[in-house]
């Protein structure tokens, strides 16, 4: 049977299998050559080129918080915490420019969460963890990786680090600060109180008033909220429209040292979120679970049934009428989503449960 000449195959983009030959140019990662980035212009997206020739400029001013996801579960340790096999740094890439990290429970108990921002000039890590030993708890090593590919995609060779406390005396999120002691291009917020509020601009009005980090083009503020430690700060970033509050408030059993400063530091935030938008709230830990008003106890290092970490503005509200409840009272005071420590062991037992909650059994780990 004769055969018909076949003809040259054609290119359709909505199919997959295309001959490669098919295209103009052979490009499967992209056009180095290609100019979405040229200097001078401000990248607004996430396309980077491929080869940057300048250092990639993003444009921090969005309009609306800028996109992220926290759709995923942490890990949450083991019933024989030296079997765990778990990453001992869980990094978490919020968006291009913001990450969270948390460490491993089954290293420490408290499993401490530490966020990494950047900005056009330089990055800020908000907290340290709970652990000095960089071979059990390598956060400098995981920090570095992440800004080394970061930096690399964006053509920079150095990017300046600054290291900020949400509370200097807090031991769990202070400890792995020595790991970057001899860190090059590292700026250390001191932690003694004083000389904290100094370094923020704060010594003349503390608690009230801001401070501010820069990172260039994405500027952080410095929220004094003391309640929970004496040198309690927030952070708010401006870029994803998130408030870091640590210790003061957060999915877990909160241990107030200092009742009227607690209520004023809510306060504090209630106003300031009142008057810049706020999408999520990110606390220092997790204690509770996902069945309203139960938590773990101290030092469980297997939590499978954790709530999750974000928070809305909404809990600000309810946490400052709590915390107003409290005020002059021992007590264990307890909500669907925190619980209130005033004047009482972090190990109290009986509480005053919230009405009309339901008290549900919690599911059993074991």
């Amino acid at each position: 049977m004769p055969q018909t000449p076949q003809s040259k195959p054609t290119y359709n983009p909505a199919l997959s299998g295309n001959p490669q030959s098919s295209t103009l140019r052979s490009y499967p990662n992209g056009n180095p050559d290609a100019g979405y980035n040229p200097p001078g212009v401000r990248n607004t997206g996430s396309a980077l080129p491929l080869h940057p020739a300048e250092p990639v400029i993003h444009n921090y001013d969005a309009e609306g918080p800028a996109a992220g996801r926290l759709g995923f579960r942490w890990t949450y340790g083991s019933n024989v915490a030296a079997k765990n096999r778990d990453p001992r740094v869980q990094v978490v890439q919020y968006n291009e420019d913001t990450f969270v990290m948390r460490q491993n429970v089954c290293i420490n108990w408290q499993a401490p969460f530490t966020h990494l921002l950047f900005g056009n000039n330089g990055a800020l890590l908000i907290d340290t963890g709970a652990t000095a030993n960089g071979d059990y708890y390598p956060l400098r090593e995981t920090v570095d990786a992440v800004i080394g590919r970061w930096a690399d995609a964006r053509g920079r060779k150095t990017v300046p680090l600054t290291i900020a406390f949400t509370s200097g005396e807090d031991v769990a999120q202070n400890q792995g600060l020595v790991q970057f002691m001899d860190r090059p291009h590292t700026t250390i917020v001191p932690k003694p109180l004083g000389v904290m509020k100094q370094h923020y601009g704060l010594s003349s009005n503390w608690p009230n008033g801001t401070g501010t980090i820069d990172l260039g083009d994405r500027v952080i503020t410095v929220i004094p909220t003391p309640g929970t430690h004496k040198d309690g700060v927030s952070f708010y970033d401006p870029y994803c429209d998130i408030l870091f509050t640590g210790d003061l408030l957060f999915p877990g059993c909160i241990n107030i040292s200092n009742d009227g400063d607690f209520v004023t530091s809510l306060e504090r935030l209630q106003g300031f979120a009142s008057a810049n938008p706020v999408q999520w709230i990110l606390g220092g830990h997790i204690d509770m679970m996902f069945v309203p008003g139960k938590h773990y106890p101290r030092f469980a290092t297997y939590k499978p049934y954790e709530r999750v970490l974000e928070m809305t503005p909404a809990m600000i509200d309810d946490a400052l009428a709590s915390a107003r409840e409290v005020q002059g009272r021992e007590v264990k005071f307890i909500r669907p989503d925190f619980v209130l420590f005033n004047g009482v062991s972090p190990d109290a037992r009986a509480g005053e449960w919230p009405e009309g909650v339901p008290n549900i059994t919690a599911p059993q780990p074991y």
